[in-house]
């Protein structure tokens, strides 16, 4: 697992499409438990080099209902994005997911752990690569019919700030799915 993690932050596939560089951030262990996997590091995450390291991320702990130090306890949870690197700023926000990554390791991470029980698609890019044919035709509809995917998946929309309007039309969210996650988080923590 450490040469596959020393190989994953040394790795510069996409470095011709980057126009910030590459710094692939990725954290997970061989007794992970719970896998999360997002979009792709944004701008501070790449200058931190620490996934989840901003806005999206302290809302995503409370979304999990988990400390700090539970959350980057790498035996825990496993944070692997869709791609390892920023993939710099699109009109309306960050671009999509550089498609090299996932293809290239994350089957070669999750084969490495073999303790996960959850996996937590964060996004439509997570979602469609996961769920293929069995996610639904939209975000919503994915995360609303969460109980579909369980015991292996739980889709969830991105926590980012972007995403408050998305929050306030389907408060559905918050009284029904975020209290399955946190009894499934504290189970598993």
């Amino acid at each position: 697992m450490e040469t596959l993690l020393k190989e994953i932050k040394k790795c510069q596939v996409c470095l011709p499409f980057l126009n910030n560089g590459v710094n692939p951030v990725v954290s997970a262990h061989l007794n992970s438990k719970i896998a999360i996997i997002g979009q792709a590091p944004g701008s501070i995450v790449h200058k931190t080099g620490i996934p989840w390291d901003d806005q999206s991320g302290k809302r995503l702990r409370q979304w999990l209902n988990v400390s700090t130090e539970t959350f980057y306890n790498p035996e825990i949870f496993a944070l692997i994005p869709m791609a390892f690197c920023y993939p710099g700023k699109g009109k309306s926000g960050d671009l999509p997911p550089r498609p090299e990554c996932a293809p290239l390791y994350h089957k070669k991470l999750l084969e490495h752990m073999n303790k996960i029980e959850l996996v937590i698609l964060i996004g439509s890019y997570a979602q469609s690569y996961y769920l293929e044919a069995r996610k639904a035709k939209t975000l919503t509809e994915t995360v609303k019919n969460y109980q579909k995917y369980l015991p292996g998946y739980l889709p969830l929309p991105h926590p980012s700030p972007r995403n408050n309007i998305w929050l306030k039309k389907n408060p559905w969210f918050e009284y029904d799915l975020i209290p399955v996650l946190q009894k499934k988080i504290k189970h598993l923590s």
